[in-house]
């Protein structure tokens, strides 16, 4: 279901290559092993239904992202955990997915576990011992939380638009990302911050917000569906990234 990409995080344009070797590196790339830690509430069509922590885990151009999330969706308890490993490409310019095991109980349960190849663009599926493989021809398939950090890259080198492709359960998803204008609001506990609205069209349409004074951490996600509408808001930010 739609919400569980929202309790994860938490896209044309070509992704293969950049013209400057200034871009041949990521632009915030943390120089010893630090974290990232995010707290948010999910919301259903306006209603508190759960909770969802991220802990992104860096040592120089590798991380390892796991989230973890609690909600009720129409009535039934689900429980999301997925632990993502990821790499920057020196080839590519950008960051790939390596692997990722995900694990969801209660509505829709699974047990996931995916592995990339050829830069991405090759993808090994195992839910539940029933394998399949996929495979995209120019953009690299990534999970959810390489997808929140490729967006945040993304951003942070100024471009307006952009194409990504997201590994689900049983197909991959192309989006296309567009960049809005800055505007302000005000999040608790912070107070009145700037932030960049990215709208996602395609498989799924959700609209992120990325804060410049928070390390362009993603505070909000919106979910906009036929009748259900999902919301994530960060709760709490702490980092010992530089």
């Amino acid at each position: 279901m739609s919400i569980l990409i929202l309790t994860s995080a938490l896209v044309g344009v070509s992704n293969r290559a950049f013209a400057s070797d200034e871009l041949a590196k990521p632009l915030d790339l943390p120089l010893a092993s630090c974290n990232r830690i995010s707290h948010y509430a999910i919301y259903l069509s306006g209603i508190h239904t759960g909770t969802m922590s991220r802990t992104e885990t860096w040592q120089g151009k590798t991380a390892v992202v796991s989230s973890e999330s609690k909600a009720s969706i129409l009535g039934i308890g689900t429980q999301y955990q997925q632990r993502a490993e990821l790499s920057w490409s020196d080839s590519t310019h950008e960051w790939l997915t390596d692997n990722f095991h995900q694990k969801v109980t209660g509505f829709r349960s699974r047990d996931m576990r995916a592995s990339f190849k050829e830069a991405g663009l090759e993808s090994r599926v195992d839910i539940d011992g029933e394998i399949d493989t996929y495979s995209s021809k120019t953009i690299p398939i990534r999970d959810v939380d390489t997808l929140a950090i490729q967006i945040r890259e993304y951003l942070l080198q100024g471009r307006k638009q952009f194409a990504l492709i997201r590994q689900a359960s049983d197909a991959i998803e192309p989006y296309q990302l567009y960049v809005q204008e800055l505007q302000s609001e005000n999040i608790a506990p912070w107070g009145e911050l700037s932030l960049i609205p990215v709208e996602q069209t395609g498989a799924e349409d959700v609209t992120y917000y990325f804060a410049p004074a928070l390390d362009y951490q993603l505070v909000k996600a919106r979910y906009h569906g036929f009748i259900l509408h999902g919301l994530i808001e960060l709760d709490s930010y702490t980092s010992t990234c530089e």
